[in-house]
């Protein structure tokens, strides 16, 4: 399986996992240090395409299509420490 079937497998997983069942930042920190930087890309936005955020770059379209539902990307406030949380590990690996 390519990696890009095994991301778009994810990615429905994401849709249909509910979050609060997922565990908190710090949980997922450890893990984040593993990722790559397009690991750590995908897992940014798959928090944002669950939330129907609306993507504009062809990169995110071509993942996880164009989205655009309620409530358009808005998350909560544990979704967004997650968020900040991968892209501190970008930072730190140069990403993007």
């Amino acid at each position: 399986m390519t990696r890009e079937k095994v991301f778009a497998a994810v990615s429905m997983l994401t849709i249909l996992v509910p979050l609060y069942a997922i565990p908190s930042a710090q949980a997922f920190a450890q893990d984040y240090r593993r990722m790559s930087c397009d690991e750590l890309w995908y897992e940014r936005n798959a928090i944002y395409a669950a939330k129907g955020y609306c993507f504009k770059t062809d990169r995110a379209r071509s993942v996880f299509g164009r989205g655009c539902f309620p409530p358009f990307g808005k998350l909560t406030r544990s979704e967004t420490r997650r968020v900040n949380l991968i892209e501190q590990w970008e930072r730190y690996y140069g990403c993007r």
